[in-house]
């Protein structure tokens, strides 16, 4: 695993908003066991709370990566 790439602020935003949207998730699924798509609520809100636990994000990791490397091609057409 890579080094920290989100601060603080984003990582505690993070769990706040996975915890909410795990919970509405589990609720919703509770009502309505036959509807799948709470499913992908409660995953993707269990990545967020783990993101921000560990304060990595590999979709920033990739995001940042490729701006360097296109801001490093740029510089070297000049």
């Amino acid at each position: 695993m890579g080094k920290q790439n989100i601060g603080t602020i984003n990582a505690l935003v993070r769990i706040t908003c996975g915890l909410f949207f795990l919970t509405y998730g589990a609720v919703r699924l509770t009502k309505r066991p036959w509807n799948q798509s709470y499913w992908v609520v409660i995953i993707a809100s269990a990545m967020k709370i783990a993101e921000g636990i560990v304060r990595y994000c590999p979709v920033t990791d990739v995001w940042q990566s490729q701006t360097k490397s296109s801001d490093q091609n740029q510089s070297a057409d000049f």
